[in-house]
């Protein structure tokens, strides 16, 4: 009987010890994977410099010390709003920055996104940041869409605001969505306020997926 339990206990013990080295595995895995993804999203960032750069280099009167990043690859729950330093390529700060429900797919963590009125979607390409109003969110930014991707933002009423339920600070999961507006806190975007109101030249704002 004792020989039959010790049997019984050893092979209950093989059986969650092997479950537990798999896990810790899949833990040590993750975290490469992870690591992998942050230099892929420091990557990103440095050839959206690069894009900005060559672009305003054959345009007049935009802004060459700073731009505005939103990466969408980043999770909405994560600081993916990045204020650049153009001149020296590095992020200055970061925040976040909500997309629209419509470039949401059901089941996926993937997006998709649109140039179609009342898709309520996010458009990815380059913005040119235009007069402020104040409207039903406060102060708001009007935007300027300059590629095929984002061409009908102004008819589509997409602008550059703070709302209230955008926290100031990283979460786990998804935040709330926009109507297809880059759409802030009330904390950061006073932030992004002060850079757009004191620029002598249009900051433009680069949306990539």
């Amino acid at each position: 009987m004792l020989l039959k339990n010790a049997i019984i206990l050893l092979a209950i013990f093989l059986i969650f010890g092997c479950k537990i080295k798999n896990v810790e595995s899949h833990i040590e895995k993750r975290n490469v994977i992870l690591k992998k993804d942050d230099d892929a999203y420091l990557k990103r960032v440095d050839k959206k410099i690069n894009e900005i750069n060559a672009y305003i280099e054959k345009k007049n009167g935009y802004n060459k010390e700073i731009a505005f990043l939103l990466d969408m690859k980043i999770s909405s729950g994560k600081n993916r709003f990045f204020i650049v330093d153009l001149r020296n390529k590095k992020i200055i700060k970061k925040g976040l920055v909500a997309h629209g429900y419509g470039s949401s797919i059901l089941n996926s963590d993937s997006l998709q996104f649109s140039n179609v009125p009342n898709t309520m979607a996010t458009s990815i390409g380059k913005y040119s940041i235009g007069k402020s109003y104040y409207g039903k969110f406060g102060k708001s930014y009007k935007l300027i869409g300059l590629d095929n991707s984002n061409s009908k933002v102004l008819e589509r009423n997409i602008v550059l605001h703070s709302y209230k339920d955008v926290p100031e600070q990283e979460v786990d999961g998804a935040i709330c969505y926009s109507k297809g507006c880059p759409m802030v806190s009330f904390g950061f975007f006073k932030e992004i306020e002060g850079l757009i109101d004191c620029s002598k030249l249009t900051i433009l704002i680069y949306v990539y997926y």
